[in-house]
C-alpha cells in the first residue's frame, strides 16, 4: 500500500524560499567569511599575541566548520531539487 503524498502550495513556496535561501545569500556569506579569516591568518597582514591565537586556535576550528556548513549547504540543495520535482510529480505544480 502506498504512503499518502500530500503536496500544498505552502510546501512548494516554502522549498523555493529555502533554495532562495541557499543560493543567494548564505553560501556566498560563508566563502566571504572563509576569504577574510584566510586573509586574517596570514601573519604579513595581522600579527602579534591575539593574533596568533587566532590563527593557531580559533581560524582552524572556525573554517573547518564553515567548510562542513558549505558541504552540507551544496548536499541540501541537490536534495532541495530533488524534493520540488517531488513536489512538483505530486501535484504542487
Amino acid at each position: 500500500m502506498p504512503g499518502r503524498v500530500l503536496s500544498t502550495d505552502e510546501a512548494k513556496a516554502s522549498i523555493q524560499r529555502i533554495q532562495s535561501i541557499v543560493n543567494t545569500g548564505l553560501a556566498d556569506q560563508i566563502t566571504q567569511l572563509n576569504n577574510e579569516g584566510t586573509k586574517l591568518s596570514q601573519p604579513e597582514v595581522w600579527d602579534g599575541p591575539l593574533a596568533e591565537q587566532f590563527r593557531g586556535d580559533i581560524w582552524p576550528s572556525t573554517k573547518a566548520a564553515l567548510d562542513k556548513a558549505r558541504q552540507e549547504l551544496d548536499e541540501l540543495q541537490q536534495k532541495l531539487q530533488s524534493i520540488a520535482q517531488n513536489i512538483m510529480a505530486a501535484g504542487g505544480a
